[in-house]
């Protein structure tokens, strides 16, 4: 089976590695700017040591989800200040933003030039300030993906900027970074990560490699996430949930995703709701569509096989069935106090938008089997609540 597979082109894993980040730093720039979320103060620590090893640092805060306006002036800032390299340190809307500055601070063209769906699409032409990906949530492995998912809210849509260019030059997983996150925090990127390890385990375009990755991310996440999300200073959760993120992106990364993806893309930019939040709302009811459809239209399918798989994974029993991997995710998901849409700000009303402008999604066509719009609008109504 051929296939390829890319990779940020280093990943430092481990407790404590934080404090490697100014050496490493050193050796692919001297003035960084760091993208954080809302607050760069809670990063004093990490800042303070970056400028004590001799670099030269600017900051820039983002709040909330990664937006197309702020990609763009976070890269005028760089310009402006002579940055030669972006660290992503925060959430995934921080390393998101991160990896989208560092293409456009280089590539000046309009970003919607640069786009998917709402522009161009067109190639980056020069390569991007090399990024240094610092994750501070375990869930959506941005640290090893060579895109940004980025807000158009003029559109209400969210879309990717996307080139294998983009991929972080290092990769620093410290999992006592995440330690703090609260159980609601921890609940929704912790099921993003696992939502992911699954889409790309049973995805059309998995790859031998891909499933050695999901394997050993599903098995951890199903054991961490309850007790990361039960007590916050288990480190030995933290430490395999920021492990089960990482394997999430990089095998996102080179073998798509699904529906869960498929619908968050135009979810994401209808509702004031974050990515993993969606997530969260929507995985057991688009698992339990995609066995569903495989039962009656491709019983043979490899996908179904690995439905199986994740199960005896995920649940610990041997002879599990795709269908009670199903119903693990949805006792799961209650446990973790998942929302419904409803609860998220959908409404039955929005539901032929939704899956109109979800049908176009490129991790659609991902998704192990062709779902008809009658069963991504059930999918919809069932997360509603």
């Amino acid at each position: 089976m051929p296939f390829t597979f890319q990779a940020p082109g280093k990943v430092v894993f481990g407790r404590d590695t934080a404090r490697q980040l100014p050496a490493l730093v050193a050796a692919v720039g001297s003035a960084p700017l760091v993208v954080t979320g809302a607050k760069a103060s809670r990063h004093q620590a990490l800042l303070t040591a970056l400028r004590q090893a001799g670099l030269t640092v600017t900051t820039y805060a983002v709040a909330g989800e990664p937006t197309v306006e702020a990609a763009t002036d976070g890269a005028h800032l760089a310009r402006a200040a002579g940055c030669d390299a972006v660290i992503g340190l925060g959430g995934g809307a921080a390393l998101d933003t991160a990896k989208a500055v560092a293409a456009l601070a280089t590539n000046t063209s309009d970003a919607f030039d640069y786009l998917e769906v709402v522009g161009a699409g067109k190639p980056l032409t020069e390569p991007p300030l090399p990024v240094v990906a610092v994750p501070t949530t375990a869930g959506t492995g941005a640290e090893a993906t060579a895109n940004a998912v980025l807000s158009v809210p003029g559109r209400r849509v969210k879309v990717s900027l996307r080139s294998p260019l983009m991929l972080p030059r290092l990769a620093l997983v410290d999992p006592l970074l995440s330690a703090s996150m609260p159980p609601t925090v921890t609940a929704a990127t912790g099921l993003d990560a696992l939502t992911q390890l699954l889409e790309a385990f049973v995805s059309n375009q998995a790859n031998p490699m891909t499933d050695a990755l999901c394997r050993e991310g599903l098995g951890r996440a199903a054991r961490a996430l309850p007790a990361a999300y039960a007590d916050g200073t288990n480190l030995a959760a933290r430490e395999d949930m920021a492990l089960a993120s990482l394997l999430g992106g990089l095998a996102l990364a080179n073998a798509k995703l699904g529906a869960v993806h498929g619908f968050a893309a135009p979810l994401g930019g209808l509702l004031a709701a974050p990515h993993g939040q969606i997530c969260a709302s929507l995985l057991p009811f688009v698992t339990a569509a995609n066995i569903r459809a495989l039962r009656s239209r491709d019983p043979g399918s490899p996908s179904l096989s690995a439905y199986a798989a994740a199960a005896t994974l995920c649940t610990g029993r041997p002879q599990a069935s795709p269908e009670d991997g199903a119903a693990w995710l949805d006792t799961l998901c209650r446990q973790l106090a998942a929302p419904s849409l409803t609860a998220l700000g959908l409404t039955a009303a929005d539901i032929p938008q939704v899956v109109a402008n979800a049908a176009k999604a490129s991790s659609m066509r991902g998704n192990p089997v062709a779902l008809t719009p009658g069963e991504l609008a059930d999918i919809l109504t069932g997360a509603l609540g």
